[in-house]
């Protein structure tokens, strides 16, 4: 993203300062892709509506810790703006931080939070798995909140702000708050808008096994998405979406279970939609002949009876003085029935993700992203109009920070300032939220009256307000009325008002889901709902409980909850330091490179971006009191102990030759680019503490490492004294016993000379020859020894050794060296490592074997340096996988081009692997083997080609797999052999050993969970049916393959009701073959095929 000559970057510089100038600048720099602007500190992003190579990593790199007068505008310099003020770093001491991202439905809010949030986790990364699971949640809840709408192909439907908490530079944790979801999309759309992208993203993306089993037909037979589908294009975009949705529950946290009910849950609300009813000869109402299959597809799907889900639909029982009164429903008031439980049902389950999201992620956080959206339809309804209200909250507090704050301060310092005017729209929110005449509160007092109707409601705000500016009376049959915004004129249609607000679904309904068999389902409609219409799921031991529960916080309306969660979020925005991305829609038709003038100058003009321009041109916007500036800024004068007066502040300034500032009574006035510049200083001497810190550090470790090598040098020396004399006195002892041998041997010598002497005869004595004096043999002159330096041992075949890797110093030395509490810690990495082991073996032995051995590229509990000596002579690429010696957990060491490289591998809370780092995750480690040796590893894109085997052909290498490898084994040979040999006197004593060894105290002994009859049927059926096309994913073949499509079904999660389901679906698919069957009688007709979908496979 380079810069250009002639555009200007920062329109407070702006000479001419008018509306045409601003247009045609904002012009000029989008026809040359400079699509970011600033307006002093606020940043102003036009939607391109293409792609633009401006996010790349080597942008994010760029931005970080980066002055903003040397790069051009962008989204990353707000995030890392953000950053460094939360850490304190800017003018501003460490404290919250909260960006609000405003603008037009299509002006691109959605994307720039992307953004937004990537670069934060970019600029905390520490190496977290959190991170990654932060960045999982937008496409989650786009995939259940956003849908297509006339002006945005992903606009989101609901209301949001991110929190996320910090703690020493580093994320600990995230908070999502949601709030008004648009639930009356799920069961009608207008005109050239879709349902939820949930939707058709799972019917794109899943797999016929699994459309079949949770009972899911061709997308064009519901009636909640009008018939409609898409291309091939959108439908395979629809289904890379789903599969990213898979990845993302997965890399969050969702079990398989809970995954496999919402989906269930959500086919139901489909299957509900089709259920239509015809009137009855006597009073009542039934399901028409073709729905017939459809209501039990709903009744499998959502776990209740048939019979109980038809009686809750078509009559209303309630309980006057202790007899109960059974009211039947006409045809309309089924259809709301029905209805609104789609609605209510789709709005638990979004309201679950949300709060399953908040749990796993952390909820304490102190850092908020919110976003701020304006939309104008044909037709505006209850949703839209608080969604409106927020965005008139959020503009009140872009003007009073901006503008009423500021303005208000220089009157009350006494500073010389020309009053800029703008558009306030205090007066509209006070037509919203005043008690008890704003338009909320006659909403709720409307709702309390039973016989109320959306009419009166109209009428009573037509004789409150007819004579406000901010509200015009429509006269229209239908219940209409128009609220002048501040961003122009919108009409609502009053039509469903009180309904919505009162947000309540029948008790027999109620008390019917709740009792579901499925448990996501049960405890969606027995959760309690906060103050501010936050789900709270609980489990639900008694559904009087419950109900009482309910209708205490339930008597609260979905206005007073919605006007509550707002009270919060103004509370927690008006305590952090704001900053503002201003998002423009250039065109209307979502087309890129061009340019709706037009439409541009009315964002411009509602969003008060002129007068904006003005105030941070002329204005002081950083306006610190004396206490916090010289706090602050005192070091700039390097004076200890410096009073914190107007004095001292005077003498900073003075010092840092700062300009354009003004001083009031009790606080200094600088531009917004006076804080890059007092940054600057504050780096400087960062720089130079850093350099004093580095020298003066070096000398202290200097002068350690000078006394510790005297004092080795010492103890050397003092060793080979000690050894010295040793030597000495060995030597000497050698020469005493020499010498004593010596004299023992002459006295036996001569002993036997004289008793050979006594035996002899007499003779004469004969002279003895002269003894000839030895010669002083000359002293020879040796050359000391020198003092070898001891060899070196390297430490790994991997890397050169050092002088230091094999000193060899005594006892002593090594106590001088060791550091308090080493045994202690060397007792602990031992228990660590006995805690993995076990952990392996009780938990993932199983999951690790393929074909009874474990796979060639598994070795064991072993240490880094082993690993590393393994791969000295292979290529590049060869890789291993081992077992962490003191945590839970797995390490992928690859051989790199230069060295090796160690990749941890962590286990998600829902059993899951993932590479650190990565934001893939997967059922197994082969799995993940199988998808690294296609797509490469984060940050080099290195691929796995070639697994480092073992040395030992026929059984494995290490002593902590050899017992494990015959268990496997036995169990590889014990699971062909039938349920039915469990339990029999033959059974295997090493297949019972292996399940003593592996599973859980408290559970079945059985190696596979328990099903009911019906279902266990089914698998083998299918098991059966597809042992010879199912193969290992590793390339080998035959039982290999089967075991693992045998292993995978058995962990394979169902629909409680999965029978039920596939009945209904069968019976739906004879009525329509049936009925087509009347409609076409030619004999053709016999002649048509269809896919046996549906087929029986299980008797």
């Amino acid at each position: 993203m380079e810069r250009m000559e002639g555009l200007h970057e920062d329109l407070a510089a702006l000479s001419d300062l008018d509306e045409q100038s601003l247009l045609e600048s904002l012009t000029q720099r989008f026809n040359q892709d400079r699509i970011y602007t600033y307006i002093g500190d606020i940043l102003v992003a036009i939607n391109p509506f293409k792609y633009l190579p401006f996010y790349e990593k080597e942008a994010s790199e760029r931005y970080k810790c980066h002055e903003k007068n040397k790069l051009p505008p962008h989204i990353f310099a707000v995030a890392d703006r953000a950053y460094q003020s939360m850490l304190g770093r800017l003018a501003t001491g460490p404290q919250n931080q909260c960006i609000v991202i405003s603008g037009e439905s299509g002006a691109g809010k959605t994307e720039s939070t992307k953004l937004l949030l990537r670069q934060l986790m970019e600029l905390c990364r520490a190496n977290s798995q959190l991170e990654r699971q932060i960045l999982q949640v937008n496409p989650l809840l786009e995939a259940f909140g956003n849908a297509q709408t006339v002006m945005n192909d992903n606009s989101s439907r609901f209301g949001k702000y991110i929190q996320l908490r910090f703690h020493n530079s580093s994320v600990k944790g995230a908070k999502i708050n949601e709030y008004l979801l648009e639930k009356s999309r799920v069961v009608h759309q207008d005109e050239g808008e879709r349902n939820f992208h949930i939707f058709y993203c799972m019917l794109a993306g899943i797999s016929p096994d699994d459309k079949e089993m949770y009972g899911l037909l061709d997308p064009t037979q519901y009636r909640y998405l009008h018939w409609r589908y898409g291309s091939e294009d959108t439908v395979r975009e629809w289904g890379e979406k789903y599969r990213e949705l898979c990845n993302a529950m997965d890399m969050v946290g969702f079990e398989e279970q809970e995954k496999v009910d919402m989906m269930t849950i959500l086919a139901g609300i489909l299957s509900l939609g089709n259920i239509m009813f015809e009137p009855m000869e006597s009073d009542g109402l039934r399901v028409t002949e073709k729905s017939t299959g459809w209501l039990k597809a709903t009744a499998g799907q959502f776990g209740v009876q048939e019979e109980e889900l038809l009686k809750s639909l078509t009559c209303t029982l309630s309980v006057t003085r202790g007899e109960a009164i059974r009211r039947l429903h006409n045809q309309q008031q089924a259809e709301d029935a029905r209805d609104s439980i789609a609605k209510v049902a789709y709005g638990r389950v979004f309201g679950w993700i949300v709060s399953k999201v908040n749990e796993l992620l952390a909820p304490n956080v102190d850092f908020d992203i919110v976003l701020n959206e304006i939309e104008f339809f044909a037709v505006n309804r209850f949703e839209q109009l608080c969604i409106n209200l927020a965005n008139e909250q959020l503009q009140y507090f872009f003007n009073h920070h901006i503008f009423l704050m500021e303005q208000n301060e220089y009157k009350e310092e006494g500073i010389e300032w020309e009053n800029i005017s703008f558009k306030d729209n205090k007066t509209i929110l006070d037509l919203f939220l005043t008690k008890p005449f704003g338009i909320l509160s006659l909403l709720d007092e409307q709702s309390a009256f039973p016989q109320a109707s959306d009419r009166d409601f109209v009428d009573k705000l037509n004789s409150k307000f007819k004579s406000s500016p901010h509200y015009e009376v429509v006269r229209s049959h239908n219940p209409l009325f128009t609220v002048v915004h501040y961003a122009g004129k919108v009409q609502y249609n009053g039509g469903g008002f009180l309904e919505k607000n009162r947000d309540t679904i029948p008790a027999s309904i109620r008390g019917l889901l709740i009792n579901s068999v499925t448990p996501l389902l049960s405890v969606l409609f027995s959760a309690t709902i906060s103050r501010t219409g936050t789900l709270m799921p609980r489990k639900a031991k008694v559904v009087q409980m419950a109900d009482d529960n309910f209708n205490s916080t339930r008597k609260q309306s979905v206005g007073a909850q919605f006007k509550h969660s707002l009270a919060v979020l103004m509370e927690k925005m008006f305590a952090a330091n704001p900053h503002f991305v201003r998002c423009i829609k250039p065109n209307g038709s979502k087309l890129p490179n061009q340019v709706d003038n037009k439409m541009v100058m009315d964002q411009l003009r509602y969003n008060g971006l002129l007068e904006t321009i003005r105030i941070r041109k002329d204005g002081f916007s950083w306006r610190p009191s004396f206490k916090e500036f010289a706090q602050r800024y005192n070091i700039l004068l390097i004076k200890p102990d410096l009073p914190l007066t107007k004095e001292s502040c005077m003498s900073i300034l003075n010092t840092a030759d700062i300009h354009g500032w003004k001083c009031g009574s009790s606080r200094l006035f600088f531009k917004y680019w006076h804080q890059e510049e007092f940054a600057r200083l504050l780096e400087r001497l960062g720089k130079a503490a850093l350099v004093i810190q580095k020298n003066y550090r070096s000398l202290r470790c200097r002068k350690k490492y000078l006394a510790l090598l005297a004092e080795l040098r010492r103890q050397s020396q003092i060793q080979r004294e000690r050894e010295e004399r040793e030597r000495e006195a060995r030597e000497e002892e050698m020469r005493r016993l020499e010498e004593e041998e010596m004299r023992r041997l002459e006295e036996e010598r001569r002993r036997l000379y004289i008793e050979q002497e006594n035996k002899r005869p007499v003779s004469p004595p004969v002279p003895l020859p002269r003894k000839i004096k030895p010669q002083p043999r000359p002293r020879s002159i040796l050359p000391p020894a020198a003092h070898l330096a001891p060899v070196p041992r390297p430490r790994s075949k991997q890397f050169e050794a050092t002088p230091f890797d094999n000193l060899e110093v005594n006892m002593e030395l090594a106590e001088l060296i060791r550091q308090a509490g080493g045994e202690e810690r060397a007792r602990e990495r031992s228990l660590k490592k006995r805690n993995t082991i076990r952990w392996f073996k009780e938990t993932q032995a199983r999951k690790v074997v393929r074909n009874g051995a474990f796979p060639c590229w598994f070795h064991g509990m072993i240490t880094r340096r082993q690993s590393e000596d393994l791969m000295t002579d292979k290529p590049v690429g060869c890789f291993l996988i081992r077992v962490g010696q003191s945590r839970e957990g797995f390490t992928l060491t690859y051989k790199g081009a230069d060295r090796c490289r160690h990749f941890m591998i962590e286990m998600q809370s829902n059993g899951k692997y993932v590479i650190l780092g990565e934001d893939k995750a997967h059922a197994s480690l082969p799995d993940l083997v199988q998808y690294h040796s296609q797509v490469g590893i984060k940050p080099f894109n290195e691929l796995l080609t070639t697994p480092c085997g073992q040395t030992c052909d026929h059984n494995t290498d290490y002593e902590d797999l050899k017992g494990l490898n015959h268990l496997t084994a036995a169990n590889h040979r014990s699971a062909w052999s039938g349920d039915e040999e469990e339990g029999e006197p033959g059974t295997d004593p090493v297949h019972l050993k292996l399940q003593r060894l592996f599973v859980p105290p408290g559970q079945s002994r059985s190696m596979e969970a328990p099903r009911a009859p019906v279902l266990k049927r089914i698998a083998d059926s299918r098991q059966r049916a597809q042992a010879g096309r199912v193969r290992f994913r590793d390339g080998e073949k035959g039982g290999a393959g089967e075991e693992d499509g045998e292993l995978d079904h058995k962990n394979r999660h169902f629909p409680r009701l999965y029978p039920s389901i596939r009945l209904a679906m069968r019976e739906i698919q004879q009525i329509q073959q049936h009925l087509s069957d009347d409609q076409d009688p030619s004999p053709s007709a016999s002649h048509k095929t269809s896919k046996p979908s549906w087929n029986r496979t299980d008797s």
